[in-house]
């Protein structure tokens, strides 16, 4: 694996406004020495000098870099002559940096030893370097500014090289927010940044990634005079590391044994939890796209088929990353609120501001508030939203189609749509909305002009898995749980799926129901997958089995139970819908039937046990609220 870094250090400078600097040399060769010691980086310095006594390049202290020197040299690192492309590129940059303001456009430079913007010379262009990154085939790329104003210098808008969730990881540093100066480190040699980089990047006793070093920034952000931003797309990215932590990694897998824990999560979704997440594979490009649109935007539209795994992107992918703050700066300390509409959507907006771990009287208390403030529409909205000690308020509402199927009240629905288009307009960045959606439920909101243009112009569609990312959901699962899957079942079952857009929940599904019969080595085979029936007879076996196991009177109770879990719907597919237990049970306790051996049926008497064995079998998903209640849906929930 080829890695190349170019590590420049600018101290001189021509222009009479731009002073001498004297850390970014010493930064730079630092930071050289510990990528080419830790991290097998063939670097690169500029400028560079040899070492008189040891006769090895050092960064040179004293030498100037001209605009020119510079683009040739990142031109060099991200699309070098030829075909040796080398698969991790990092540029390392310690200097000036300026900013350019002109009829309300912002444009960062790099600033060169020859800069004179009195002149129109402003340095490199980040615009320049962005469009350089996006047709660059280098798959990890790392950039780390150490300059003043460099979060001005990394403004996504220009500077981030676009091209997110196509196969590239990358890292992104910047000294500064856009308004700020860096500074050196009292009592070193170095920058406040490249102070913190210099400690995250010295591996000791741990391997040091991308996401270990903005851990390591993150932590000391309290010390610094500025604030350090990053951001972290794609996959993780080795950075340095010790050749014991080699051969105890080495060890590990060696030594590894299988658990008893499934990795996968059959017909329900997966949540914004370490134990969900960490199974969690195959939308790593999707995921990354939807980090990048709420940093830019405070609404978000996430549609796709029924089964294409809207909530659980939303939920293990989006969710799950923004509270780790470790691929978008700051994003861990937003506010989470998420919540589904229901039959009363207000109200269940107004329980979504209810904080965890109160008593009853205390829930009681603060959901009156929220009702209460809710019941003003808008304005009451951004106040709860304005309330928020965080700087960002992220609301989503999963399944955002129950405003249709289970609200039948529709001045309730544009009372619901009214409160949440207006409070994004007032409340502006601090308020992020995100809904997801069936896709075939857009038409529904074409009646709700204002709902509807909003989500044309912030749509993102779930589209399926490719092959690449399915097998990674099928077996990346697998690996963390020591499981062995045969390659033979992954082709098997990625060609049984196709390109169906909602058969997720079913691949999930068919792997839990592989799992239970894997062999006593851990081992997940085709052999299995074939006696099950495959991905799509895999649930249908089972629902007749289970089915079929049931006695006449349990049969009949399990007819109305999934005729009740499903909404009808009116020029769309049928839908699932989530039911209360008591409404599952007829006010006479008794239900006619046409079967003449079982004229009548005590409802009352087997709903409960009905309700347990096809939760058993994971074929409906109940949620405990209280014991009256319950809730039932259909398996499919998992969209």
């Amino acid at each position: 694996m080829s890695r190349d870094a170019l590590v420049v250090g600018i101290n001189t400078y021509s222009y009479e406004r731009l002073s001498n600097l004297t850390a970014p040399g010493q930064d730079a060769e630092a930071v050289a020495k510990l990528l080419e010691d830790y991290g097998d980086f063939n670097v690169r310095r500029l400028p560079v000098t040899p070492d008189k006594e040891n006769n090895i390049p050092r960064v040179a202290l004293g030498r100037k870099v001209t605009l020119t020197q510079l683009e040739d040299a990142i031109a060099q690192l991200f699309k070098p002559e030829g075909r040796n492309i080398p698969d991790t590129a990092l540029l390392y940059f310690s200097g000036h940096g300026l900013r350019k303001s002109r009829g309300g456009i912002h444009q960062g430079f790099l600033a060169t030893s020859d800069v004179n913007p009195d002149v129109g010379n402003w340095g490199l262009s980040l615009q320049w370097l962005r469009q350089l990154l996006q047709s660059s085939e280098v798959k990890q790329q790392i950039i780390w500014l150490d300059c003043c104003y460099s979060g001005e210098l990394l403004n996504f808008a220009e500077a981030d090289p676009g091209d997110r969730g196509k196969g590239r990881d990358r890292c992104f540093i910047a000294a500064s927010r856009e308004f700020e100066s860096a500074f050196e480190e009292i009592g070193t040699n170095h920058s406040v940044l490249t102070t913190a980089l210099l400690q995250a990047l010295e591996p000791k006793e741990k391997q040091v990634t991308n996401y270990t070093v903005v851990d390591v920034i993150d932590q000391n952000i309290a010390k610094f005079p500025q604030r350090p931003i990053f951001a972290n797309s794609g996959g993780i990215i080795y950075l340095t590391r010790t050749q014991t932590k080699v051969e105890q990694t080495k060890e590990i897998v060696e030594n590894a044994v299988t658990s008893n824990i499934c990795p996968y999560r059959g017909l329900q979704y997966f949540d914004f939890t370490e134990e969900d997440a960490k199974y969690f594979y195959g939308r790593q490009a999707i995921t990354d796209t939807l980090i990048e649109k709420v940093r830019q935007n405070n609404f978000l539209a996430v549609l796709g088929a029924s089964g294409s795994g809207k909530s659980s992107v939303v939920r293990a992918g989006l969710l799950y990353q923004l509270q780790q703050g470790k691929k978008l700066s700051g994003s861990d300390t937003w506010q989470l609120r998420i919540f589904r509409p229901g039959e009363h959507p207000l109200q269940s907006l107004a329980q979504a501001f209810l904080d965890t771990d109160l008593s009853d009287i205390q829930r009681a208390s603060q959901l009156q508030q929220a009702e209460e403030l809710i019941n003003k529409g808008s304005q009451g909205l951004g106040q709860l939203i304005d309330a928020a000690s965080s700087e960002r308020v992220m609301l989503v509402i999963d399944q955002f189609e129950e405003v249709f199927t289970l609200c039948q009240n529709s001045q309730e629905r544009q009372h619901f749509f009214e409160t949440l288009l207006t409070a994004l307009q007032r409340c502006g960045r601090k308020l992020c909305l995100v809904l997801t959606m069936r896709a075939d439920f857009f038409g529904k909101c074409a009646e709700y002009a204002d709902l509807a243009a909003k989500i044309q112009e912030n749509l993102l569609t779930i589209t399926p898995m490719n092959r690449q990312e399915l097998e990674q959901a099928i077996t990346a699962p697998a690996k963390q749980e020591n499981l062995t899957v045969e390659p033979e079942l992954v082709e098997q079952i990625i060609d049984d799926m196709g390109d169906s857009p909602g058969i997720l929940p079913l691949l999930q599904y068919t792997l839990t129901e592989i799992w239970q019969q894997r062999t006593g080595e851990g081992k997940l085979t085709l052999a299995t997958y074939s006696r099950l029936g495959g991905v799509k007879g895999t649930l249908q076996k089972r629902t007749t089995e289970v089915y079929e196991g049931l006695s006449n009177e349990e049969q009949e109770a399990a007819k109305r139970i999934f005729l009740e879990l499903t909404q009808l719907g009116e020029g769309t597919e049928d839908t699932r819908r989530r039911v209360l237990l008591r409404d599952l049970i007829p006010a006479n306790n008794h239900v006619e039937t046409r079967s003449q051996s079982v004229p009548k049926v005590n409802f009352a008497s087997t709903t409960e046990q009905v309700i347990q064995k096809l939760a058993d079998a994971r074929l409906i998903v109940t949620q405990e609220e209280t014991r009256e209640n319950q809730k039932i849906c259909g398996g499919g929930c998992s969209a």
